[in-house]
Order: C-alpha cells, then structure tokens, then sequence
C-alpha cells in the first residue's frame, strides 16, 4: 500500500484537563499554537473543540471563530474541522459552529452508549445537522461509533443529505461502543466499499487503542486520527510531550510502511475539497 495518508490531529476533545496532562491545549490560543506545531510535523486535518473558561466542553460560536481564523492565519491550507459532539452541550448548541463555514464538520448518525452517559443522536438532530452542512458547504466527517451508524449513512446519502464521495471515520475502543479489533475494522471497511465505494475512511483509536489503530489503517489504506483528545500517553512509561509528537510518530510509521503523508493541499484533493 504506497497510497498517501492524511493525518488528522485531534488535539482536545471533551474530556482530558490539564490535571490529566499540562500538554492538553484549552484555550484559543493554546490551541491554534499546537495546531500549527502539529501541522509542521504532518497532520493536514485539525479537529477541534472548544472549552469554557472553566475547562467544560463549548459550544460557543466566538470561540471555534478564534481558533478558525488562527489556524487559517497561521496554516492557510490546513483543512478546519469543527466537532458537533456532545458532550456536556444541548442538541441546540452543537450545530452553532457550522455557520463559521469550516471545512469538515463531525457528523455522528446514530446514538450510542459511552461508560457513564448516552451519546445522543436522535434521527432529527443527525439530520437537521447534515441539511446544515450541506447548506453551509461544510464536508461532514461521519463517525461511526457502532456499525448501524454506517448504514445510517448510506440512508442519508441516498436521500440526499450528503454529497458523495462521503469520509467515514471508525471510531474503536470506547467502551460500550465498537472494541478494537482488526478483523472487525476489516469487516467494516468491506462493508463500506459495497455500499459506498468511492467514500474514503480514516480510523481513531481511543486510549491504549490508539496506536493499533494507527497501524491497521496504515495498513489497509486509511488515512489515521491522532492526538490528545484520545490518547494522553505517548507509551505506557510517560504522558505525550505534545500533540505535534503523537503526529510524528505516525508520520515516521506510514514513511516507514511507503506511505507518503499528505500535506495539506493533497489532503484536499483526496477528501474533494475546494482549495482554500
């Protein structure tokens, strides 16, 4: 597999604090700074979240519109993902973001159970989202955290609620949800080509699951998610340093399998994004 891979760097998500790892960028600058760094070591995708004051998950408009511009300033030809997750945030609030125009958006079709709560995602809510994104020419990322999630999909794509060619993310290892298992990412990503077989796919490993995961989607010609929204630790012997050495580690893994990274530009082309 020589084919290029597009690194995206997940640098914050919902849950890690800095007591968890002084290294998690939370505020708008923090954060356009480890974007940047993590550019300039490989990634071409920045998914982002935003936090309150306080640390808590956001949903605020002004927010993502500071660390969109800072990226743009800083990394004109990185590609701006915005999370409509929901963590800590009403189904009103997660779409709010999508109105800045970023790129890509998270798009999860389906609900499912995390350890301690339901990530909700009621039909209405996945498709007032993605009648969102469409409008406001934002590609959705899809994620699927369950196998249903996929065929939800492929519902939306034949009703036209998505625009082909679809990006689909599997997202492994959350407990309740998808396990890490290779024959099952196998499975999934053969189930996609049949039913979707122009989308492209990349793959995310939660915790101790992450750098796996990395390794099968390099593999079987995905393109990989990394960074501390999902994984603190560089090993099991010490925290990452930063989200810019999660990135390099797996560009240094797909250079090593003939896998060239895909800077920004490419990233664009592969996923049919206009040029910035």
């Amino acid at each position: 597999m020589t084919d290029p891979v597009i690194i995206t760097v997940a640098i914050t998500g919902a849950i890690p604090r800095k007591a968890d790892s002084p290294a998690v960028p939370v505020r708008p600058s923090e954060q356009i700074e480890a974007i940047h760094e993590a550019y300039e070591a490989g990634a071409a995708v920045a998914h982002i979240h935003v936090r309150n004051p306080d640390e808590s998950p956001s949903s605020d408009p002004e927010l993502f519109r500071e660390v969109q511009e800072g990226v743009r300033r800083h990394c004109p030809d990185m590609i701006v993902q915005h999370s409509t997750g929901g963590r800590g945030r009403s189904q009103a609030e997660r779409g709010r973001c999508i109105a800045l125009r970023p790129d890509m958006a998270s798009l999860s079709t389906g609900s499912v159970n995390f350890p301690n709560q339901i990530y909700e995602n009621p039909p209405q809510l996945v498709e007032d989202l993605a009648r969102s994104m469409l409008e406001h020419d934002v590609k959705p990322e899809i994620e699927v955290f369950d196998a249903a999630m996929l065929y939800s999909a492929k519902a939306l794509l034949d009703r036209g609620l998505l625009r082909a060619p679809v990006h689909v993310q599997f997202v492994m290892g959350v407990p309740n949800a998808l396990p890490p298992r290779r024959r099952l990412l196998e499975f999934l990503v053969s189930e996609l080509r049949e039913i979707m077989p122009d989308a492209t796919w990349a793959g995310a490993g939660i915790g101790r699951a992450q750098l796996d995961m990395n390794e099968w989607c390099l593999d079987l010609g995905g393109h990989c998610r990394t960074g501390l929204e999902d994984n603190l630790r560089f090993d099991r012997t010490r925290l990452a340093r930063s989200n810019a050495e999660l990135v390099s580690r797996v560009a240094d893994m797909a250079e090593s399998r003939g896998r060239p990274v895909a800077r920004a530009a490419e990233a664009r082309r592969l996923l049919s994004l206009h040029a910035n």
